[in-house]
Order: structure tokens, then sequence, then C-alpha cells
């Protein structure tokens, strides 16, 4: 039986790709990934198709090619965390399965900052909202928020104070995680208001 194979690349600098997934992808036969993923790993022997929003298309272009061969999918980040894998696992049996994870960018925020995150409540705004019971504010609260381009350094902020966290609090605002232009901002929540508004970035904050 022939498998798909779930191969985290990590949040993109080749540096945090684990040795096992790259291994996968470098020998795959057929490869899918976001197009940025293919022109950063793929070679001119594999048989490749993009990722995009028509995500059905990727399901029946990985029908097409499961019965006669593994297929190699490129998640970002950990493919255990906010990926393509739920979607696909929707659409195939489970029995067909292996995943091969790297980190994630949540996890190199974290680093970056020396902290802990066994107790953080990890939330996504990226594409959904999380409940605002998840959100509020609660002493020693720490969030791990993935953002999107509407969900971003300055909505979010205005989000947790009307739902009880002081303006005072401790915001980092992580971007471009793992590539040479990185950049993390330490701030407030009141003050992130001032700075340049950032989208698609990791926040952490502290209460």
């Amino acid at each position: 039986m022939y498998k798909i194979i779930i191969a985290g690349i990590g949040p993109g600098g080749n540096d945090y790709i684990s040795p096992a997934a790259l291994k996968v992808i470098k020998s795959a036969k057929i490869l899918v990934g976001g197009k940025r993923a293919l022109n950063q790993f793929s070679n001119e022997e594999q048989i490749t198709f993009p990722i995009t929003a028509d995500i059905q298309s990727v399901i029946n272009f990985i029908e097409s090619r499961i019965q006669n061969d593994n297929v190699v999918v490129m998640a970002s980040g950990d493919p255990g965390y906010y990926s393509i894998l739920d979607t696909l696992r929707r659409n195939f049996p489970k029995n067909i399965f292996e995943v091969i994870p790297s980190i994630s960018a949540m996890q190199l925020a974290f680093s970056k900052l020396a902290l802990s995150w066994y107790n953080a409540a990890l939330l996504s705004f990226h594409g959904r909202r999380p409940s605002d019971e998840s959100l509020k504010f609660e002493k020693n609260k720490i969030l791990g928020i993935l953002t999107d381009g509407e969900y971003n350094s300055h909505t979010i902020p205005k989000i947790l104070m009307q739902l009880g966290w002081s303006g005072n609090s401790k915001i980092a605002i992580c971007s471009r995680l793992s590539y040479d232009d990185e950049k993390i901002i330490e701030t407030t929540l009141k003050d992130a208001l001032n700075l340049e508004v950032v989208n698609h970035c990791i926040l952490i904050v502290q209460s």
C-alpha cells in the first residue's frame, strides 16, 4: 500500500527542517507543496503539484497518483499544528498516512524569547476567531497566537484589551522567523497600536 507522507518543513529557513523530513522530500518521486516550498526543495526529476486555495485540486491530484506511488506533501511548520493534515485525513483512509514533524514557527517564537510553552494557550486567528473564553485575561496567562491579514498586531491587542487584558501587558511580535530578515519586537499591548501593523506573524502575550 502506498502512503501519503506529510513532511513538515519548519518555519521556513533551512536550518529548522528536520533531517528526516528533508530526506523524504529529496527522495520523493511525487511532491506536493506550496509554491515557495516547491521552489526551495524540489528538483527537476520530481513530479510536483502546488498547494493553492483550490484544495480540491490537490486532493484530486493525490487521488490520481496514490495508486502507483507514495505522495510526499510538504506542510509548513509542524504538520500536527494547523496544517493541511486535517483536510487530507478527511478525504483519505487514515492508515495510509505517515507524518514527519519539524518544528513550528510557534515553537521557534517561544524559543527566541527563552520562554517555556507547556502551560501556554496556543490559539489561531488564521482564518478563524478563537472564543472569548480562551482569550480572556487570567493572571499568569500566556498566549501564543497565529495571525493573518485581518487579525494582526493591531486588531488582536484591541480584542485582548476589550477582554480584560491591561494595556501594559507584554506582547512580542515575531515575524519572518528563521529568515535572514527575522524581526522580534517586544512591547506592550497599548504601544503595539502605535507601531507599524504586522500581518502573518506570531504574537506571544504575557499577563
